[in-house]
């Protein structure tokens, strides 16, 4: 297993861990929590080889996808970098990449009675004001799980708050800070339920977080 204790507080620097190979050619991985090697919960980041290609197959528990870069296609069609899927068990796909792609993906984490399927071009989609400075593009809501892209400008801080249920963040551009440490492009963090802290950005920052999920 690898940092499934949901109490603990999780910071990974992705570009500084190596590839992993899967199970199909020119498909790899960075694991960042997983349950078994191939089935249960897990959370990677994974990368497609130009060409590379996954066999049809079905999600338990659904998968969760945001593009980070390039193109995943499927049968249903191909998705540049910004794309953010919701796949609930039952949908069955097989994902290939003609020019390769870089993907953040959770399995297995779905609420039992969440069958939404959702595409989302967060490159066209509208963001919403949030509190101060901040933009909002909501993903996704089941239940008290919430899911968003969120804008930080250059300077703008946030009050300290706590995390009913946990929060996960992935840092797409830019560097988020808090009282902890700094987390550049590519920091995945888990911050466990009730956890704390006094987020800000110096530089304009957009960050992929989930909230509500960890309780």
């Amino acid at each position: 297993m690898i940092n499934m204790d949901f109490n603990e507080h999780v910071v990974i620097h992705t570009a500084d861990r190596d590839w992993v190979a899967s199970p199909m050619a020119g498909v790899w991985r960075k694991p960042l929590a997983r349950e078994e090697a191939e089935r249960g919960h897990a959370t990677s980041i994974v990368r497609y080889e130009p060409g590379a290609r996954f066999s049809p197959h079905d999600h338990p528990q659904g998968e969760e996808i945001l593009v980070l870069e390039g193109i995943f296609s499927d049968e249903t069609g191909d998705y540049p970098a910004g794309t953010y899927f919701r796949n609930p068990e039952g949908f069955r796909h097989a994902p290939f990449s003609e020019e390769g792609c870089v993907i953040l993906v959770k399995l297995h984490q779905f609420q039992v009675d969440d069958k939404d399927h959702v595409v989302i071009d967060t490159n066209s989609a509208e963001f919403q004001p949030g509190q101060g400075n901040l933009q909002v593009l909501p993903l996704h809501q089941h239940g008290g799980e919430q899911v968003a892209l969120v804008h930080w400008p250059a300077g703008e801080r946030f009050q300290e708050h706590s995390h009913f249920g946990g929060e996960e963040i992935y840092v797409i551009s830019g560097e988020l800070k808090d009282e902890h440490g700094s987390y550049p492009t590519g920091t995945w963090i888990r911050s466990p339920h009730l956890s704390r802290h006094h987020p800000y950005a110096e530089v304009d920052t957009l960050i992929w977080v989930k909230v509500g999920h960890l309780a």
